[in-house]
């Protein structure tokens, strides 16, 4: 289940921001509740939030009662914040993690051209921090969101106390990349038919694809919905290729050395992050860490999830516990 949490953005945008939870076990036997069943993406309306249970202290300890500390996950570009569900509910068990649907992305709102600018993407995550009273809060982005989440961390030093780089680089992309997505974008044999076509497509046909990739079709499948004619994104292609061409053409190195709390560069071996770019990142960051996922493309967390989690454990661990 995900529980919805309504956000107010830069100009008044309307945000979507989500809590998923694991189901309440029950005792064997009992019908009310299955582990094994699909946990399903359900909207619903927000109630006051209610830390977890403290779990016992040990035996001979006295503990002091922490509040869990706040988690928000930021998708990349297309994305959406149920792509975040695997590890929002492994997160869960010890922290609040709340993953947001950036504006024009899932079910936030979708504010015209003009409101896709890298500082309200970027003031956006800061109210979401704010009004849901997460900082200083561990921020972990992909993508696009990575970028977001190094941006908000140089500018509000307060709300952020750990930053995850998911394979996102610094350096600028320039006019050649922007040309090669508006391309790719007519490419797409939209409407599609069915959601099992969705999954071919991308997992498969793509010319983007260099050999089947299930996990990336599935990625896909997630961001689309049904049309009175087929399936289609739940975004505006054109609104992407706007946010995108916010932070393409420049370098992002100088906000980068700005970050003064720890930070973990986590690339995939075959992802769009190269290695030296990234180990130069950590040079950059005054307090930056690297770690790789072997077999993982760009959608590490998505490609091989349990090798993600692997690798920012230790990170996780040392800045949540720190």
């Amino acid at each position: 289940m995900a529980r919805r949490i309504d956000v107010t953005g830069a100009g008044g945008v309307r945000l979507a921001a989500w809590e998923f939870a694991e189901p309440r076990k029950t005792a064997p036997g009992n019908s009310a509740s299955d582990s094994t069943a699909p946990r399903t993406f359900v909207p619903s309306q927000a109630a006051p939030y209610e830390p977890h249970e403290p779990h016992e202290p040990h035996a001979g300890h006295e503990a002091e009662l922490r509040p869990p500390t706040g988690v928000l996950l930021l998708h990349g570009l297309m994305g959406r914040a149920s792509h975040w569900a695997a590890t929002a509910r492994w997160l869960s068990e010890r922290h609040r993690a709340v993953a947001l649907d950036q504006r024009g992305h899932g079910q936030s709102q979708k504010p015209p051209q003009a409101a896709y600018t890298r500082d309200a993407y970027v003031e956006d995550a800061e109210a979401a921090v704010e009004q849901l009273g997460l900082g200083p809060a561990v921020l972990i982005g992909h993508a696009m969101g990575a970028l977001t989440a190094w941006q908000l961390a140089a500018k509000r030093p307060d709300l952020v106390r750990g930053l995850i780089i998911c394979d996102m680089r610094a350096s600028a992309l320039g006019a050649a990349s922007q040309r090669e997505w508006e391309d790719w974008f007519k490419s797409w044999p939209l409407p599609f038919a069915t959601l099992a076509d969705v999954r071919k497509w991308f997992g498969e046909d793509d010319p983007w694809v260099e050999r089947p990739n299930p996990a990336r079709g599935e990625f896909y499948a997630e961001v689309m919905h049904e049309c009175p004619d087929g399936w289609r994104p739940v975004f505006e292609p054109d609104r992407m290729l706007t946010s995108r061409e916010t932070w393409v053409y420049d370098a992002h190195w100088e906000e980068l050395a700005q970050v003064r709390c720890p930070a973990l560069v986590v690339r995939g071996l075959d992802g769009e992050l190269g290695r030296a770019e990234a180990q130069e990142m950590v040079r950059v960051l005054p307090h930056g860490q690297y770690a790789e996922v072997a077999d993982a493309g760009h959608l590490v967390h998505y490609d091989q999830p349990d090798a993600w989690r692997a690798a920012i454990t230790p990170f996780l661990d040392a800045v949540l516990t720190g």
